[in-house]
């Protein structure tokens, strides 16, 4: 549960600020996504490789051209 302090001086657009910060920074809105549906532990895996051979791909071609 997020509390955000709200001084005596503050206004309802500042709090909702504080309130945005906290919740992205908490990543709650993240966790409900990924929670939205299992993902079985071998596609993970699958996805996580895919993702790092793009990754190698992209500095090798940054590296190539720069």
């Amino acid at each position: 549960m997020l509390i955000v302090d709200v001084k005596s001086g503050d206004n309802i657009d500042q709090a909702l600020k504080k309130l945005k910060r906290k919740f992205q920074n908490a990543g709650v809105l993240r966790e409900l996504r990924r929670r939205r549906e299992f993902v079985k532990p071998s596609v993970k895996r699958r996805n996580e490789i895919i993702k790092a051979v793009y990754i190698q791909q992209k500095k090798r071609d940054e590296g190539e051209i720069g």
